[in-house]
């Protein structure tokens, strides 16, 4: 495998396809970006059992904030890591601290271990998912980058369906503490293949790395998740803590933007903000992360309280959107592959999504599974337009120096969107059950969804039919408010789609003339359409 001029690995065989060590790579890729992504959902459905033998209850929150924190918060600085030191090392690192976080999860003895220890697991996990967005950056030019959208996207959908069902197998038949166990071997597949076949320039940068905007915004993102976590659930939006966190939040990103232009080595260099592409894209995933987790999270629930739905198979309730979204992913990737255009796909998706978002508001408690599985796809549909497209527009937007930034901020963003989205439309859902339960069912109705407006199986066979029925007409006029707010968010992005400046992109392809005749990659020019 020879080295590109970009530092990409390049060769294709005498068919025209990838060598089979790109091949082996993009397989450990997807393992470990499934690792990443499966861990938080296989862990929910055990949550019950830990709880039991654990005990801590109150602190039961914390298994999930504590590794969505530090995966957020740590996910720039493994961008920039990356850019600076070689993105080989920074990714086994993040896979060898995610899976120590992993077997220490598993031998933990309280439930303070157990937080601690997942925090370990979300420093690693922050470096996965930016380790293969930037190592594919690497392998795979821009026009070709497409055709393994369909890879990645299968693989969300993977995680989302399968999640839920192997936690609940591995938890009754092997216990929870393999549902952390379990990613050791698959983690030990992806290191060795990556460490064995992976080969790209080691890099070694003369420039420290920038501590105080690391601290900064560490600092700033933890009281956002923090914030969009505890509104509305631990603490009433407009308690002292809400407000402190926010004044927190706030001081210290700004304070982290101003010292980006100052500093030496900034973590994430401002400058690739001037690219009027990737800012775009930075706000089409913050917003396609505010959408698809808030669906994901409101959709069951409908299905489950409203349609009678079991809560085993949760998983396979989101089939119609997923697969929708992996099918569109595939066409969208082969189509950018084929002509190195794409800008049709942001506009159709967030389009698609609105509509999609907007159908699923007119759901009510006579809705059949098969119009909401109707509606769900066509929501599945535009974000598969979406999701692997703003990576892709976004690395081609900068300078292949940073690659790792513009990976890791993309990242970001979509995290950030879905703290935001859970959060927002969640109150709005929670205000909404509230509301019409009051309505419907007096006090008796009040006091069922006091403490949370979601409820599991068993507490909705404990109810009374007539609380159980206004309850379901609550739901389903939380799910209007929610998905309502999401397709009115989702038309920002259809905006923000509209503005998007296509530019050709670069690499070998079916069609491709742009490219040596060699099949080698060519060094890639960065894209700076000024805003």
């Amino acid at each position: 495998m020879a080295d590109a001029p970009n530092g990409g690995a390049v060769e294709r065989d005498d068919t025209g396809k990838q060598p089979r060590s790109v091949r082996v790579v993009l397989l450990a890729l997807m393992i470990a970006m499934m690792l990443a992504m499966l861990d938080n959902m296989i862990i929910g459905t055990a949550m019950p059992t830990i709880v039991g033998e654990l005990g801590g209850l109150e602190h039961l929150s914390w298994v999930v904030t504590a590794y969505t924190l530090a995966t957020a918060a740590s996910t720039p600085l493994w961008g920039k890591l990356g850019d600076m030191y070689g993105r080989k090392g920074s990714f086994l690192t993040s896979i060898v601290i995610f899976l120590i976080g992993s077997a220490l999860s598993g031998m933990a003895q309280d439930m303070g271990q157990l937080i601690g220890f997942r925090a370990v697991q979300g420093l690693g996990a922050g470096g996965l998912m930016v380790g293969v967005m930037a190592i594919i950056g690497d392998l795979i030019p821009p026009r070709e980058r497409g055709r393994y959208q369909g890879m990645i996207a299968g693989v969300m959908a993977l995680a989302m369906i399968g999640g839920p069902l192997v936690g609940g197998t591995i938890t009754d038949h092997w216990g929870w503490r393999w549902a952390f166990y379990i990613n050791l071997p698959l983690g030990a597949v992806a290191l060795l293949a990556v460490g064995a076949v992976l080969h790209l320039p080691k890099k070694r940068a003369r420039a420290r790395i920038d501590y105080f905007g690391a601290v900064l915004l560490t600092v700033g993102i933890t009281a956002v998740v923090l914030v969009t976590t505890w509104g509305g659930t631990e603490y009433a939006w407009t308690s002292t803590r809400i407000m402190e966190l926010i004044a927190i939040g706030v001081a210290a990103l700004v304070g982290f933007v101003f010292w980006q232009s100052r500093a030496a080595e900034p973590i994430v260099p401002l400058h690739i903000f001037r690219s009027r592409n990737f800012t775009l894209m930075s706000l089409i995933g913050f917003i396609a992360g505010f959408v698809m987790f808030g669906a994901t999270l409101f959709l069951p629930l409908y299905q489950q309280a409203v349609q009678g739905a079991s809560a085993t198979n949760s998983g396979l309730l989101l089939l119609p959107m997923l697969g929708a979204m992996l099918v569109t992913s595939m066409v969208a990737g082969r189509v950018t592959t084929d002509t190195g255009r794409y800008k049709v796909f942001p506009v159709a998706g967030a389009a698609l999504m609105v509509l999609g978002l907007y159908l699923l508001s007119l759901m009510d408690t006579d809705t059949s599974r098969l119009t909401s599985g109707v509606y769900m796809a066509v929501v599945g549909l535009g974000m598969g337009c979406l999701m692997q497209i703003t990576m892709l527009v976004a690395q081609n937007s900068v300078d292949p120096a940073d690659m790792g930034v513009a990976s890791s901020s993309t990242t970001l963003f979509r995290t950030l969107g879905a703290s935001f989205g859970v959060a927002i439309m969640g109150a709005v859902f929670n205000h909404r059950v509230q509301d019409v339960m009051a309505e419907r069912a007096g006090a008796p109705g009040s006091s069922v969804t006091e403490r949370s407006a979601q409820l599991d199986g068993p507490s909705l066979a404990r109810l009374p039919e007539a609380v159980r029925e206004a309850y379901e007409h609550a739901v389903s006029a939380g799910t209007h408010g929610a998905f309502l707010l999401g397709a009115a968010v989702a038309v920002l992005a259809l905006v923000a789609a509209v503005f998007v400046v296509e530019v050709p992109l670069k690499g070998a392809g079916p069609k491709a003339a742009d490219g040596p005749g060699d099949g080698t990659v060519p060094e890639r020019t960065p894209v700076s359409e000024a805003v």
